[in-house]
């Protein structure tokens, strides 16, 4: 493949994946300090540390696969599936927790009727609160997100091990064995990757401001301008690494 192609794919890839990753972001139950008192709907921790939990936990089960697969879409979908457990097991004990061990229903704060289940919510939520745990419509939009951006963190990680820093251009360069080379490949690569999805994933948290219960919330719509960041966010780590990688010689 010719750099030229190189450097397109890397990009292309790099742009999809932060897209992917503010979507996934804009998805998630993400419930903040009010939500460790059980005051508000979704988890009890930050936008970013909720999905970075998410991306991190898909590069394991990408670069895992990446080890004995060249198929972009089987290492992308790894990368999914990864996020995607991950995030239902927290969500599932998040509630265990708030059901079992405070006694409170999961209830959304910013809807009257549940629009997955078309239960009501306002009878069971707990005046001056804004919701409790994860209900029906934050844990599907939950499990939507980590999937999308599981698998837009992976895409990335594939493109930048297998084009920006491949393991065989190492190897001519440094004269390493293959697997000393791999090694050092899929670390770049995963570096790269955690850093370009944490940067879109902080323009998102600014986008979002605070707390957000999912697809239902009024704070979706203002997912446009946070799309529109993040692509050229992404355009500029894009065009980063590939000049990197053209001065390492890598390219």
């Amino acid at each position: 493949m010719d750099p030229i192609t190189i450097l397109l794919v890397v990009v292309g890839c790099v742009i999809v994946g932060g897209v992917f990753a503010s979507l996934g972001v804009h998805l998630l139950p993400v419930g903040g300090a009010p939500a460790a008192m059980g005051t508000a709907t979704g988890i009890a921790t930050g936008t970013i540390m909720l999905m970075l939990g998410a991306a991190v936990t898909g590069l394991f089960t990408a670069s895992t696969v990446a080890t004995f697969s060249t198929n972009i879409l089987l290492v992308s979908f790894s990368g999914a599936v990864g996020s995607w457990i991950m995030m239902g097991v927290t969500m599932l004990m998040a509630n265990v927790i708030y059901v079992f061990g405070s006694g409170l229903v999961p209830v959304s704060g910013r809807v009257e009727v549940d629009p997955i289940t078309k239960e009501p919510q306002t009878p069971y939520k707990t005046p001056q609160c804004d919701g409790h745990g994860i209900p029906t419509v934050s844990y599907i939009s939950g499990m939507a997100g980590a999937f999308i951006g599981g698998f837009g963190g992976a895409i990335m990680y594939f493109a930048l091990l297998n084009y920006a820093f491949p393991a065989e251009r190492l190897v001519e360069l440094f004269a390493w064995e293959l697997g000393k080379a791999a090694t050092v490949s899929a670390t770049m690569a995963a570096i790269a990757a955690i850093g370009i999805f944490v940067a879109n994933a902080i323009l998102a948290a600014y986008n979002i401001g605070g707390t957000i219960e999912g697809f239902h919330d009024p704070k979706f719509k203002r997912l446009p301008k946070a799309l529109f960041s993040c692509f050229f966010v992404s355009l500029f780590c894009g065009v980063f690494v590939c000049v990197v990688a053209l001065l390492g010689g890598l390219i």
